[in-house]
């Protein structure tokens, strides 16, 4: 069978694209949507025209990773309402969020900035809201947090990102374990150690 050179080349360049994108995801995480493309190029190891051909502006390089970003995200969130259990659930969803916050402070913020994500704020806002109304209705969740409880503990989350890159992933993980233990009744059969 014969190489078709098209399908070759539309190969390429989507595996040129995917690449694209992941590299500036990474470059804007650490350094923020303002690094130049020729940067971005230069990391990708492809040419200025290249990134170019793909994403006539840096905008649009922008927008790609945003839209990306935000269907992880919501992948996440989906999966979390799907698991039958809540607890595992929620956990989960904290340490997603806090890893988020350690490796993506620059992003988080450039893209919750933007008008155009107000409504998948709002939607991932009301899934997670769902998600800590289940926690509780079974139980997970000690007795008089509330769901503005849970909210805010996961906000605290954020200050992670004040921390010198190589700290944040740390503290995130040791923040969220606190934040859970104070949250989370304990599973049932487990009482707490005396000391």
């Amino acid at each position: 069978m014969r190489d078709d050179p098209a399908r070759n080349r539309r190969v390429d360049a989507e595996r040129n694209r995917r690449h694209l994108v992941a590299v500036a995801h990474e470059a804007f995480a650490r350094h923020g949507t303002g690094l130049p493309v020729r940067e971005i190029a230069r990391r990708a190891g492809l040419a200025p025209a290249t990134v170019h051909r793909h994403f006539p502006s840096r905008e649009d390089l922008v927008a790609a990773v945003f839209s990306k970003r935000a269907q992880v995200c919501e992948r996440q969130l989906g999966a979390a309402l799907a698991d039958p259990d809540s607890r595992r659930a929620l956990t989960r969803t904290f340490h997603r969020f806090g890893e988020w916050q350690a490796a993506e402070g620059p992003l988080t913020d450039a893209m919750l900035a933007r008008p155009a994500y107000a409504a998948l704020r709002r939607e991932h806002s009301d899934a997670f809201r769902r998600l800590v109304e289940r926690a509780r209705a079974d139980g997970v969740l000690r007795l008089g947090v509330s769901v503005d409880d849970v909210a805010i503990a996961m906000m605290s989350l954020t200050s992670v990102r004040s921390l010198p890159p190589g700290e944040a992933p740390s503290a995130a993980r040791r923040l969220t374990s606190v934040l859970l233990s104070g949250l989370l009744a304990l599973p049932v059969g487990e009482h707490p150690v005396a000391r």
